[in-house]
């Protein structure tokens, strides 16, 4: 019993087949796959001499291993996956300076706001919970909407995933999580700068 076997690249399913002598169904050329037990290449020259020996007009061409041809199957797939990660990897820094100067933003803003509450005895611990409870919910209610967006196009990078389904729920728990680290890290920053707000100069800018 043999199993099925992709014959039209990893992404395409393997579809039933059936195996048949080469005279009930001639093709007007072959594939010869040799299994050798060290690195296939030093076993070609041999490989062409034995089939020269059967006969000496059969040309020989397109001689790779197996990994090459696996390479030339996904080169495509794979170059657009590298663009898709190189975008990706973009939209993540623009995110966090983003977050961060949102977040920088609001604590000008908030100067004389934070310079009361300390005033009154608030806490610097407390002012950092306040600030980076703003950046959180920013980020939160980022990564809702993109998951969203996310959960519907995904169909459309369907052909470049090989084992993996679209809509893989670790793949996303993963994203959405990096991108909460990413919203705490650019909200951390200017969280810190208002703990350390002085009461009376931030009394005083108004």
């Amino acid at each position: 019993m043999i199993p099925d076997m992709k014959q039209s690249g990893p992404g395409v399913e393997a579809a039933p087949e059936v195996y048949a002598p080469l005279a009930q169904s001639p093709w007007d050329s072959m594939f010869v796959v040799v299994r050798a037990a060290n690195n296939p290449v030093n076993i070609v020259e041999a490989a062409r001499q034995r089939v020269t020996a059967l006969n000496k007009n059969l040309p020989i061409y397109h001689v790779k291993t197996l990994d090459e041809y696996f390479a030339d199957s996904v080169a495509a797939p794979r170059f657009i996956s590298l663009l898709l990660s190189a975008f990706a990897m973009l939209a993540v820094l623009l995110a966090c300076l983003g977050v961060y100067g949102v977040a920088s933003y609001a604590v000008v803003q908030r100067t004389h706001e934070i310079g009361i509450r300390m005033a009154l005895g608030a806490t610097g611990g407390s002012v950092v919970r306040s600030v980076l409870y703003r950046g959180m919910l920013l980020g939160v209610t980022g990564v809702t909407l993109g998951m969203g967006g996310s959960f519907a196009l995904t169909h459309l990078l369907s052909n470049l995933l090989f084992g993996v389904r679209a809509n893989d729920p670790t793949t996303f728990a993963g994203a959405a999580f990096a991108l909460l680290l990413v919203a705490a890290a650019a909200s951390y920053i200017p969280a810190r700068r208002a703990a350390k707000v002085d009461p009376m100069v931030a009394l005083r800018s108004e």
